[in-house]
């Protein structure tokens, strides 16, 4: 096999193990995965993590997953604010279960505040929250001035 085929060949084949006990985060769109990791804190985390960016997906083209080779307490209301139509599946010895991810009503800490008059901004130890105000563009505000917050990461 030539080396350019043989590269090929892996590419297509770059499997990473299948996990007994933890936590798969799949259809994230492609190039959020790193959003979500920063925001879960995964690196924090003294377990395997694997993250797959822009791994071919039938339905969306291409997609991030990630996958968590432990079961962990995580704020599911970050993973809906990044992606709401991302697959969650949690693994018990070896067996999926699915968990529903939703568009969250409120986030806390996750986004700040960019109105420079914002109480958030002038004082400190203030919690950032954001109340969702537009369900079907995933639009924001803060529940102290505001001010409008879209994510870039929505699904379009």
């Amino acid at each position: 096999m030539s080396p350019e085929n043989r590269e090929k060949n892996d590419e297509q084949n770059l499997a990473i193990e299948k996990i007994q006990e933890g936590i798969v985060i799949d259809h994230i769109k492609a190039g959020s995965g790193m959003a979500l990791y920063k925001h879960l804190e995964l690196d924090k985390l003294d377990c395997s993590v694997a993250i797959i960016k822009n791994a071919r997906s039938q339905r969306m083209g291409k997609k991030d997953i990630i996958k968590i080779n432990k079961i962990l307490d995580i704020d599911w209301d970050v993973i809906g604010f990044i992606d709401c139509n991302v697959t969650v599946n949690l693994i018990h010895d070896g067996k999926s279960e699915k968990k529903n991810i939703t568009l969250p009503q409120e986030v806390r800490n996750v986004i700040v505040c960019k109105n420079p008059r914002c109480i958030t901004s002038i004082e400190q130890g203030i919690e950032q929250v954001f109340k969702l105000a537009d369900p079907v563009h995933h639009i924001y505000r803060c529940i102290y001035c505001e001010q409008k917050y879209e994510p870039k990461y929505q699904k379009k």
